[in-house]
């Protein structure tokens, strides 16, 4: 009488495909969600930049999947305060507001109006940036009427 012990290389073949299988997922799941953190950036656009008679209007909007912390605004390529224009953030007309306190950090989706104040020359366009602490700069030119 032959005893047989283990199992048929079938059902063994069968076994190590399905294992292979699980394992393929569950490693196809982890790396979509590592891509997904990897693959986060900020994208800031200028809604609106206008003369209001005063100073310079500009509106500013993440449309970026991270966020974007604007930390400066550069006229003609200075920063503001050395070019010798203020700057001061506010909540705009409409939509979500990015929190505010000496800079501006705004979540994906949110937007900012930012004020520079200072003495503009009438007839002249200035190239006003806005930048972020990533070291990105997003130019837009307003001219003075």
């Amino acid at each position: 009488m032959r005893s047989s012990s283990g199992i048929s290389p079938v059902v063994a073949t069968v076994i190590l495909v399905a294992i292979a299988i699980v394992i393929a997922i569950a490693v196809a799941f982890w790396a979509s969600g590592l891509v997904g953190v990897f693959t986060r950036f900020e994208k800031v656009e200028i809604a609106a930049a206008y003369w209001d008679g005063a100073n310079v209007i500009v509106l500013a909007k993440n449309t970026g999947s991270a966020i974007a912390t604007i930390d400066d605004i550069y006229i003609n390529g200075k920063p503001h305060g050395v070019a010798g224009f203020t700057i001061t953030f506010g909540d705009p007309p409409s939509g979500t507001a990015c929190d505010h306190d000496g800079y501006a950090t705004c979540e994906p989706g949110e937007a900012v109006q930012i004020t520079v104040s200072g003495s503009f020359e009438r007839g002249v366009t200035y190239e006003i940036s806005v930048h972020t602490a990533s070291g990105k700069l997003y130019p837009v030119s307003v001219l003075i009427t």
